[in-house]
């Protein structure tokens, strides 16, 4: 194991979308817990983030994977993978100061190989987040069509796409933080797009307990593009049961409701007097089992809203979610325009993870912040169109707190 200690630096130049894109507790015991938790928050010592990394195992082709650990001055911990970019493991405290675990992921790299095409555990996704309609859109006047796999459309740029990619990747830091930058190369015409698309990913880990998730693409020929990361969470740590105590606030008063297979019908519909009304928080649980039609169509949450201050050229407030009983709190931050709730809607006990829980739905939870589905058919929705001599930039931030 090699660790990389690296030093502190001026804050790197934001990536900014371009605008064509775009309580005390009782007891000594406890008591000593909270002040650990609180201290959590505090100012920073004077040392940086640091870096390590590790083999992880060669894939079924031949191909090494390292994985990389990200580790604040709070002990807040990432881990992930240049296997399509997965992260692993975020470990925080809860208010009580005990460290867990809180997304869903596998024991080996066999199992991602086995499993994640279709689950996406932390994955990165491209070259098209979300779905496709019929796996076709047209542009400049030529139709591509997609490999279907997702029927009758395409889901996540199709088979064999980016989460399932074994990336490049060199270290990479900015201020009070350590990361690492992971680039992949997707050949024109691979999965039917169009253009020869460079996509850079940057994990950067903070001193303010915020982990950002840097995208950046450029391309030769016209494309369209979505990027995003697929992270299953459970704030009361991986493994643990159900999510649907855990509180979810949504800042957006619309959504883009969708048909039976999930693609929009191309209406900004409002959220007030629906389940999908979240500008409060709410148990994730309250609505699950709605008879709303929207919600009988996903079976759950499988959604994207129009984030209200979505689209800014600095990451906004998009949503966060709090375990009661835990304390720990995610809030989300994005330049993207939309975000997919989703309440693992397809986990159905088939898949073990690394504790050796057999995942179900409900026991995780993901926010994607991307574009809308379908973009590339809905004229009238923000573009996707990336062009020679452009660059996509868009930025995450997952924020964790106690509370």
């Amino acid at each position: 194991m090699r660790a990389l200690s690296l030093p502190m630096s001026r804050p790197a130049s934001r990536l900014t979308a371009r605008p064509a894109r775009r309580g005390l507790v009782p007891g000594l015991k406890l008591a000593a817990c909270a002040l650990a938790a609180s201290a959590w928050l505090a100012a920073p010592p004077a040392w940086s983030a640091t870096m390590t990394e590790a083999p992880y195992g060669t894939t079924r082709d031949g191909k090494p994977v390292t994985e990389y650990t990200l580790k604040n001055a709070h002990g807040t911990t990432v881990r992930l993978i240049n296997y399509g970019g997965c992260i692993t493991a975020i470990e925080v405290p809860d208010r009580h100061g005990k460290f867990a675990n809180i997304v869903l992921g596998f024991a080996s790299l066999k199992d991602y190989e086995t499993y994640n095409g279709d689950i996406h555990f932390g994955a990165l996704i491209g070259r098209y987040a979300n779905r496709i309609a019929g796996g076709k859109f047209t542009l400049d006047g030529k139709t591509y069509q997609l490999p279907v796999n997702n029927a009758p459309n395409t889901l996540h740029g199709g088979p064999d796409s980016f989460d399932s990619k074994v990336w490049s990747a060199k270290p990479a830091s900015g201020k009070d933080g350590a990361g690492v930058e992971l680039t992949y190369v997707s050949p024109d015409g691979e999965n039917g797009f169009p253009g020869t698309l460079t996509a850079r990913v940057t994990y950067l880990l903070t001193d303010d307990n915020a982990l950002h998730i840097r995208y950046e693409a450029t391309t030769d020929k016209d494309t369209v593009v979505n990027l995003t990361n697929h992270t299953y969470f459970n704030l009361a740590g991986e493994g643990s049961g159900s999510v649907e105590q855990q509180e979810i606030r949504i800042a957006a008063s619309r959504y883009t409701p969708t048909d039976r297979t999930s693609i929009p019908t191309g209406e900004l519909a409002p959220v007030e007097g629906t389940p999908l009304d979240l500008r409060q928080p709410t148990p994730i649980g309250r609505y699950l089992r709605s008879n709303f039609e929207q919600m009988v169509y996903a079976r759950g949450y499988d959604h994207n809203w129009v984030l209200d201050h979505g689209g800014q050229r600095v990451p906004a407030f998009a949503a966060s979610v709090r375990d009661p009983h835990g304390g720990r709190v995610l809030s989300v931050d994005t330049t993207q325009p939309g975000l997919q709730f989703y309440s693992a809607n397809s986990l159905d006990g088939s898949a073990v993870g690394a504790s050796g829980h057999a995942y179900r739905q409900t026991d995780a939870f993901a926010l994607e912040a991307e574009h809308f589905p379908d973009s590339p058919n809905h004229p009238a929705f923000p573009t996707t169109v990336l062009k020679p001599g452009d660059t996509l930039r868009e930025e995450t931030v997952l924020r964790f707190s106690v509370r």
